[in-house]
């Protein structure tokens, strides 16, 4: 199972891409998401997502904003 996951800047679509799984930085911590997860919208705080993709861990830096996370769909 996978995730999509979209990260946006008020520019362009910086990632667009199907994922295994991300942590990232929140206002309240950092947070894990797996397929299935609850949906969520939480504000993301200035730091570095990681993202899983093809058993390899990848990361992002985000300058925060907010995630949205709703039927394994994830736009930042």
């Amino acid at each position: 199972m996978t995730l999509n996951l979209r990260v946006l800047s008020p520019n362009r679509v910086v990632w667009d891409s199907e994922v295994k799984e991300i942590i990232l930085s929140t206002n309240s911590g950092q947070i894990g998401v797996l397929p299935n997860h609850a949906s969520l919208v939480a504000a993301v705080d200035i730091g570095v997502m990681k993202i899983r993709l093809n058993g390899k861990w990848l990361t992002m830096a985000l300058m925060g904003g907010f995630a949205k996370i709703d039927n394994d769909r994830i736009t930042i």
